[in-house]
């Protein structure tokens, strides 16, 4: 056996809270199936390198994934049902609050589901597990109503009052992902939650698509959406090495159209982008126009190729006006992640790039499998430092030509 396998059983720590479970919800099975193969595989022992754990998904189971479903009735009531015994597991219950791809009937019609009806199905599964689990976890890439997270009129706090909800459920640990405000966690301070932020694999999936890259001062630039994603980009502004400018868009807050004030101009701060890359960092791509008018904004100011990297991209009113972009020059590559549906239109566009955070997410249940520290797993500076060590090595072993 490896001696680093030796030395790591030798450490008491390293011993598992129970055996570990996963519960993939509806519209993660893709996700569960890939986080569960990477477990599978350290396991297996195939791959051993320091950073990666091993762990036992219990007697007589060769998958740590757990089999559970929803039914609904015609009316479009439901009940979660778990198809196997739990007692004494470790469960982390995956789910994607945002995964509209999924339907069911009620009274005869097809009916997406909602945010609320995947949290309610959450809900149904933590209570069918009926306290026999040894602990239960949530990972929940994109958090419940994360965007109604502070009172600024008579308005519901709606994110507070679900994470409250599941700590009164027994859920033990809550893990999200580029949380809209991570400020939410004041209202659960007794049980775990962790913002987890994904800049590694974002840059990852850029230098794999991108083989041309100048990433320093005299040719990129990070540049901020609006003042509200400011400490996202300050972070790539810094391990990168770049400058840093920002939008500041002014609305107009007399009129309301869709649920939000629209935007009146896009204000430029900071230093010119005139012949540089930019690299431009948001939590979310909803509609895109407000990214799209960006791209346009800082082609007006003579930006070379312009980078979008968003968390989560939905394209609630598709894709149409992404690809026009594209086609017109505005934009040269949408950077998301695999924590949320994306369309296929979207998976398959030229402009596109998908970070997978499946092994990411395998790193986070191991460790907290066996209750270690998350602090390393949580700061990416070191490895994108070595990242771009690496990229650059690359480029300069292949003679490729910087643009």
């Amino acid at each position: 056996m490896n001696s680093f396998l030796v030395e790591w059983g030798k450490d008491l720590k390293s011993i598992p809270v129970g055996p570990l479970a996963i519960i993939a919800m509806s519209g993660c099975e893709d996700m569960g199936r890939k986080v569960n193969a990477w477990l599978q595989k350290w396991n297996s022992f195939q791959e051993t390198q320091d950073e990666e754990f091993f762990t036992n998904p219990g007697p007589n189971r060769d998958s740590f994934l757990i089999k559970t479903y929803c039914p609904r009735f015609g009316t479009g009531e439901s009940k979660g049902v778990i198809k196997e015994s739990v007692r004494g597991y470790d469960i982390y219950i995956i789910v994607d609050v945002c995964a509209y791809n999924k339907t069911y009937t009620m009274y005869g019609m097809e009916v997406p589901m909602s945010p609320d009806d995947h949290f309610q199905d959450l809900k149904r599964v933590i209570a069918a597990i009926g306290g026999k689990a040894k602990r239960i976890n949530v990972i929940m890439p994109m958090l419940y109503e994360s965007r109604q997270h502070k009172r600024s009129a008579r308005e519901s706090l709606d994110c507070a009052l679900a994470l409250q909800e599941l700590q009164q459920y027994g859920v033990a640990n809550i893990i999200t992902f580029d949380a809209h405000d991570p400020r939410v966690a004041n209202a659960v301070p007794l049980i775990g939650f962790e913002n987890v932020m994904p800049p590694y694999q974002m840059m990852k999936a850029l230098c794999r698509t991108e083989k041309n890259l100048a990433i320093d001062k005299e040719n990129m630039m990070v540049v901020s959406p609006d003042e509200g994603a400011m400490q996202r980009n300050i972070f790539y502004s810094a391990v990168l090495g770049l400058d840093l400018g920002m939008f500041y868009k002014r609305r107009d807050y007399t009129t309301v159209i869709n649920g939000r004030n629209p935007i009146v101009a896009h204000e430029y701060l900071g230093a010119s982008v005139e012949g540089k890359d930019v690299i431009v960092v948001d939590d979310m791509i909803a509609s895109g126009d407000s990214m799209i008018d960006l791209c346009k904004e800082l082609k007006k100011r003579k930006a070379n190729r312009i980078f979008a990297m968003a968390t989560f991209a939905f394209f609630t009113s598709g894709t149409e006006e992404f690809d026009k972009a594209y086609q017109d020059g505005y934009l040269t590559r949408v950077i998301a992640t695999n924590l949320t549906y994306r369309r296929p239109e979207v998976q398959s566009a030229p402009w596109f790039a998908e970070a997978d955070l499946s092994k990411y997410i395998a790193y986070i249940v191991a460790t907290l499998n066996h209750d270690r520290s998350l602090s390393s797993l949580l700061n990416p500076y070191d490895k994108i430092k070595r990242l771009l060590a690496r990229y650059r090595a690359d480029q300069a072993a292949e003679g490729i030509r910087l643009v």
